[in-house]
């Protein structure tokens, strides 16, 4: 039986596209590997906050020389700081860690076995390990980090050098690297050179022509009635791709934007920027601002210069808000401003009010959504209690209360996620996901719920959290940050089928989705790439 979802097309692809932004590179010509360590980059902005728990931002990707093509790739808890390739065994070492800019320096050294892809950490506590050099077939010398116990004045500049011999390090078990053997001499050691430029400019020498625009987060993707696509990312406020594969246009900006909202014959966008600072914006930043593209080339309509960053909601019939996500940075929370902007209409119209937004806590992007939906939590301590809200932009009272996010007694601490409205007028159903608090952890769900009262229709649980939902009155599609799709049921909640998503055999975490019709879902990736691909309805094999 064939798989039930089918990449058939991937839309800013380009070589190392898997490890994110390169920060370490070892070539070795004898194996024609590249080895190559990155960021992909965090899952969280002013306006969403709740996707990363048990994310994994870190990679080791093995290319081939060649051809560039991803033989490898192994996830990483910490930067990585070095890689080296042993000089006669199918080993890699993996230096990784980071510093809190405090007194802890923690990480691991990894070792990667290249015939069977499975990765060991060699050390038993962690510490940051800076550099990683195969001295011979038997000696690893590295640059290890301080301890708490050092010199506090020297924490961040100096580090030990240390060789550590095993007769074979392919033997070598899992944490036997202890703490004594990173005992060295104390050498000056330039933080500065962890920057990753030099591992850029390799990377990019590699890549030649292929190597392309850098691509990061794909926050949005919508599909235009016209048969292009549309999307914003970090770095590119906006752009659009024609049927046939090909870039039409692209709006490049120094963050990006993070929301799309179709229209017509244009698009607003949220150019998200900076987290604030108890200062102001954070010097050469600009202020947040919405901005309205055109469709057809991608020129700047309009812009709405902004005080604060925000966060969309929007309802079927084109009402839009625009929900503060700004911290008062007093003691009390303080209310914040919804900027309620009509159909067809360029500025606000009206303006209400909900209590302070935490985006770890009230995140609630609704498609398809009758109503402008919000999260809504107790008015001095604003993450706990939350409620589903409804605005009516025809009338300027007080938010509509519905129905407690908890449908629980006694109540947890539910975090948001996002949602879709499904069902026929007049008997609407709301789908969200969201995570549940639970000492150092949390637990995920996507839950069905009338909009009447917040009744239960089904539950479906995961261990981590998801990243985007569409659907329809048939499936419901929910992706996850450990990059599982799931195809729901939308009737009882049960598996049609699920999947890892993979481009060219590697695994891809999705961070956006668009059912555009039945057959048809637009995925953004985190690693900068949109997949156009085709769902069935049967259970994949």
């Amino acid at each position: 039986m064939p798989d039930s979802l089918t990449v058939r097309r991937v839309l800013g692809d380009r070589p190392f596209a898997e490890i994110g932004t390169p920060s370490a590179v070892a070539v070795s010509e004898e194996r024609g590997i590249a080895v190559v360590g990155g960021d992909l980059g965090s899952l969280s902005w002013s306006g969403c906050g709740v996707a990363g728990y048990g994310w994994k931002r870190y990679r080791v990707g093995v290319h081939g020389t060649d051809d560039l093509r991803c033989r490898l790739l192994v996830e990483s808890r910490w930067p990585v700081r070095s890689v080296a390739v042993h000089p006669t065994l199918p080993l890699v070492a993996v230096g990784t860690g980071e510093y809190d800019g405090e007194y802890t320096f923690d990480g691991e050294l990894l070792l990667i076995d290249l015939e069977s892809g499975r990765s060991r950490s060699m050390m038993r506590r962690p510490r940051e390990v800076l550099r990683v050099q195969w001295e011979s077939e038997r000696e690893l010398r590295l640059v290890v980090a301080a301890t708490d116990d050092d010199d506090p004045d020297e924490l961040d500049s100096h580090a030990y050098d240390v060789v550590v011999e095993r007769p074979d390090w392919s033997a070598a078990p899992r944490g036997s690297v202890q703490q004594k053997e990173l005992a060295g001499n104390w050498v000056e050691f330039d933080r500065s050179a962890l920057s990753g430029q030099a591992a850029r400019r390799t990377v990019e020498k590699l890549a030649g022509e292929s190597c392309g625009e850098p691509r990061r987060q794909v926050w949005d993707v919508r599909g235009l009635p016209d048969g292009r696509v549309l999307a914003c990312l970090r770095g590119v406020l906006a752009e659009a791709w024609l049927p046939d594969g090909r870039l039409d246009w692209r709006v490049a900006d120094e963050v990006g934007g993070r929301q799309l909202v179709v229209r017509e014959r244009d698009a607003w966008v949220n150019v998200a920027r900076r987290p604030e600072t108890w200062r102001g914006w954070e010097p050469g930043t600009e202020a947040p601002f919405v901005t309205r593209v055109c469709l057809a080339d991608g020129s700047t309509l309009g812009t709405l210069t902004l005080g604060h960053s925000v966060t969309f909601a929007t309802r079927q019939d084109g009402w839009l808000a625009l929900r503060s996500t700004a911290s008062s940075r007093q003691y009390e929370p303080q209310p914040q401003p919804v900027a309620l902007i009509p159909p067809a209409e360029d500025t606000p119209r009206a303006t209400t009010t909900l209590g302070e937004f935490g985006p770890g806590n009230h995140c609630f992007p609704v498609r398809h959504s009758s109503r402008l939906l919000f999260l809504d939590g107790r008015e001095r301590v604003p993450s706990m209690d939350k409620w589903v809200v409804a605005v009516d932009p025809e009338d300027e009272s007080v938010p509509e209360r519905l129905f407690p996010l908890d449908w629980q007694s006694p109540p947890r601490h539910l975090v948001g996620g996002p949602g879709i409205e499904l069902g026929p007028p007049g008997n609407r159903e709301l789908v969200h996901t969201g995570s549940v608090h639970v000492g150092i952890g949390e637990r995920a769900f996507v839950v069905r719920r009338s909009l009447t009262d917040g009744a239960v229709r089904w539950v479906f649980t995961a261990k981590y959290p998801a990243t985007a939902v569409d659907g329809d009155e048939d499936t419901v599609y929910v992706s996850f940050n450990t990059g599982e799709l799931v195809a729901l049921h939308a009737s009882d909640g049960t598996v049609h089928w699920r999947q890892h998503l993979k481009v060219g055999g590697r695994c891809v975490v999705p961070l956006s989705l668009e059912l555009t019709d039945p057959g048809r879902l637009l995925i953004g990736t985190v690693d900068g790439r949109i997949l156009d691909c085709s769902v069935g309805r049967r259970a994949a094999s």
